[in-house]
């Protein structure tokens, strides 16, 4: 009740401040229900109200964008997903505070994407622009004709938001005996030496659209040190070795980055690439010989696609991989991890009512995620959505092993 009584506080005295300032707000309330298949129950119950508030001026501009979630338990989330000042000058723009980095060229995929961290706490099923968390960063942009420099500095290191272990999205780890956890390594304090730093370079023109980056960070994802302690099975007529104990470590690292993506129109078909290569990732591994069970290698993720119209329907597919470089046969990750993913959307009605299809593929693991929606636009302001995310596949693949949450549901939407 108290946290209730705060967010209602919170959003009042913002509210006395908007109406002071005469800011412009604008935003959207809307309502998501999904029903499982494989139940019938409720796999979701949420209702959000989102407002931006945002006042601008000649030097100086200010953006404020809370989000409050009401779910079925009657709890309250509010989320200040960003709160920044920018400063704008001749040649080069400043923000500064808490915001969103949107960065590179590809759908559904997060490669050179990488200075906002994700929130999977629903998978990959919440809106893009909800998936990705706001962070406390200064960004600067030079501008010299068509192009950019992009310099971003986070004073504090922010992790992947995981499913929490009572979440339908949660996947038990399959341990052979039951772990101990050491958390006393996974806090990263904010310092200045601890801080990341990001760089981009973008240029537009007549015949292609490339930016190339480049990052000094941590990686969002824990690495698992795997200490094991073995014993003598002596019930045996011949005694061998058993494992008597686990102890596991999460604790982050740091990472070296470098990429780029471009797109360029080649007679009507528009061709995209993505590319990062990572230096100093950790990896799994049964060696006996390795210390904490890992090894580290560099890695390359990276895509190409294709968009293009056929008769009004557009069309949109890329094919990702992600690649181990000096791989070894001891590693628990595949050498290559390859998806396809699949868009296709139609528009009727002049523009009312939308059809679309995208696709996850998974191809190591024959498993994918298949998301049809039909969206109908009542007005500029409200529209009903009804769509599928249905999991297909091995258990074992990043799709098929949420076989059991697809589901039916819908997002009613009004926009102010």
């Amino acid at each position: 009740m108290k946290t209730k009584n705060l967010i209602l506080i919170m959003l009042i005295i913002a509210s006395q401040f908007a109406v002071a300032q005469s800011p412009e707000i604008s935003g959207f309330a809307r309502n998501y229900t999904g029903v499982s298949y494989e139940t019938g129950d409720f796999s979701i119950l949420q209702n959000t109200l989102n407002l931006n508030i945002e006042k601008s001026g000649d030097k100086v501009a200010f953006k404020a964008n809370p989000m409050l979630y009401s779910y079925s338990t009657d709890s309250l989330n509010l989320k200040l997903r960003e709160i920044y000042m920018d400063l704008y000058f001749d040649n080069f723009d400043l923000r500064i505070g808490k915001q969103q980095i949107v960065w590179g060229k590809a759908d559904g995929v997060f490669i050179t994407d990488v200075v906002s961290p994700l929130n999977l706490t629903e998978f990959l099923l919440p809106d893009f622009d909800e998936i990705r968390t706001g962070i406390n960063a200064v960004k600067f942009d030079y501008y010299l004709g068509d192009n950019t420099f992009e310099i971003i500095w986070l004073p504090s290191f922010t992790p992947t938001q995981v499913p929490s272990s009572s979440s339908m999205w949660y996947i038990q780890p399959d341990f052979p005996i039951n772990p101990t956890f050491d958390w006393s390594q996974s806090e990263i304090s904010p310092s200045l030496e601890n801080s990341e730093v990001f760089a981009k370079y973008s240029a537009l023109t007549s015949k292609i659209d490339f930016e190339f980056m480049g990052g000094y960070t941590w990686d969002d994802n824990p690495t698992m040190h795997v200490q094991k302690e073995f014993g003598m099975d002596t019930t045996s007529m011949s005694p061998s070795p058993i494992l008597t104990s686990l102890n596991i470590t999460p604790e982050y690292h740091r990472l070296i980055l470098g990429g780029g993506s471009f797109s360029t129109e080649i007679k009507g078909i528009v061709l995209r690439g993505e590319a990062a290569y990572y230096n100093g990732k950790y990896f799994q591994t049964e060696d006996m010989l390795a210390v904490d069970a890992l090894v580290e290698k560099d890695y390359l993720h990276y895509l190409v696609g294709l968009d293009f119209n056929i008769k009004n329907v557009k069309f949109s597919t890329q094919f990702v991989q992600e690649a181990i470089i000096d791989y070894d046969d001891n590693m628990i990750n595949d050498e290559m991890e390859n998806t396809v993913t699949f868009l296709a959307r139609y528009d009727m009605f002049r523009e009312t009512l939308h059809l679309e299809l995208f696709s996850y593929i998974g191809l190591n693991n024959e498993d994918a995620l298949i998301r049809p929606k039909i969206t109908y636009d009542f007005d500029d302001s409200f529209s009903i959505l009804l769509g599928s995310n249905i999991f297909i596949g091995d258990e074992s693949g990043r799709f098929g092993q949420y076989k059991d949450n697809s589901m039916v549901y819908t997002k009613i939407k009004y926009n102010f």
